[in-house]
């Protein structure tokens, strides 16, 4: 099945570059392209894409607000198209709560566009299958602090997603309150959005959100983001510490979801596991090696995940001992890490 893409960006040459690297997949058809949202409201209604490629900063409209349109008038799938700068990644941030499937840098200072777009074709192909969702676009309130939950000293969470990890990180770790259990999280991400999404979630959740550090030790009430880049996070040691390990990639991903779990299980100490929404399959073998070590495992239900590839994988592995929708995760997982006493 060929997909049939538009290419939303103001400048002629992007607009070129996007086209370029799409057209290189056979399966992919750029049915046409526009410069602004005026030109692209028209397109779509004349071309019907199966997707999107949305730039952030454009004239007579920017592509957030074009973007919470096209999600609240004609949803479809979106894959958003930003400069990798601080200002970028927090716009980028907003447009995959308001329900963007995903997002790719634009070149920039020693990355070509060989580089920059080399997984957009993917992306768009993944994009062209999701579940379309509508976002609130509205930050949800931290919860308070509770005065009767309190996570078990030396239990260990640890979770991974990618395409649709945003919306499914911030509604999970929300909910969570100021003791909850000492959480780690590996999220696809390039790296100069992470430090800007850990940020995020530190004002949507009562616990302290951070991107992880190199020897940061692993505290109740503490959540950490494993940065993007060139490192994998992984936990160790008697008081466990995180670690960030330069390597290559695993499971075709850096960070990796598979090393962290992987990481987690060799702790022997309570833990849980979870794996939420993605393409492909990384964190489906380590989350079967927590599993085998004693971990409780969720992973994200069919219905609920915007790509259902990575709970799948895991699921079909034996690696899930449950599934269940999003809404449910939340109360789920503080429950199998609540102190018993």
């Amino acid at each position: 099945m060929t997909v049939s893409v538009l290419v939303v960006d103001d400048s002629p040459t992007m607009r070129g570059l996007i086209t370029a690297a799409l057209r290189r997949d056979p399966e992919i058809e750029v049915v046409g392209s526009a410069c602004d949202p005026l030109e692209a409201r028209d397109a779509i209604k004349r071309l019907n894409p199966d997707v999107i490629t949305l730039d952030v900063e454009m004239p007579n409209m920017n592509g957030l607000e074009f973007l919470e349109k096209i999600m609240r008038l004609r949803p479809m799938p979106v894959v958003m198209v930003s400069t990798l700068t601080q200002a970028g990644a927090e716009v980028t941030l907003a447009a995959l709560e308001l329900g963007a499937v995903d997002a790719v840098g634009k070149p920039g200072a020693g990355v070509t566009a060989m580089e920059a777009f080399a997984d957009l074709a993917a992306k768009v192909k993944v994009a062209a299958r999701s579940r379309v969702r509508v976002g609130g676009g509205v930050a949800p309130a931290p919860a308070a602090a509770s005065s009767t939950y309190r996570a078990a000293t030396d239990h260990v969470l640890a979770i991974g997603a990618s395409t649709g990890g945003v919306e499914a990180l911030l509604t999970i770790l929300s909910t969570f309150p100021a003791n909850c259990p000492a959480t780690v999280v590996t999220q696809h991400m390039p790296a100069t959005f992470t430090a800007n999404f850990a940020a995020r979630l530190d004002r949507a959740s009562a616990a302290r959100v951070s991107e992880a550090t190199d020897g940061a030790p692993l505290e109740r009430g503490c959540i950490y983001i494993a940065p993007g880049g060139e490192t994998h996070l992984e936990v160790g040691g008697l008081t466990p510490r995180c670690r960030l390990v330069r390597s290559d990639t695993v499971s075709g991903h850096r960070p990796s979801v598979d090393v962290l779990f992987r990481s987690v299980a060799a702790l022997r100490r309570p833990m849980t596991g979870v794996i939420l929404t993605g393409m492909g399959r990384d964190g489906a073998q380590g989350l079967l090696e927590m599993r085998q070590a004693g971990a409780s495992t969720l992973g994200q239900d069919e219905g609920s995940c915007v790509v259902y590839g990575m709970p799948r994988a895991a699921f079909e592995l034996g690696a899930v001992e449950r599934q269940l929708p999003l809404s449910r995760l939340p109360a789920a997982i503080l429950d199998l890490c609540a102190d018993p006493a």
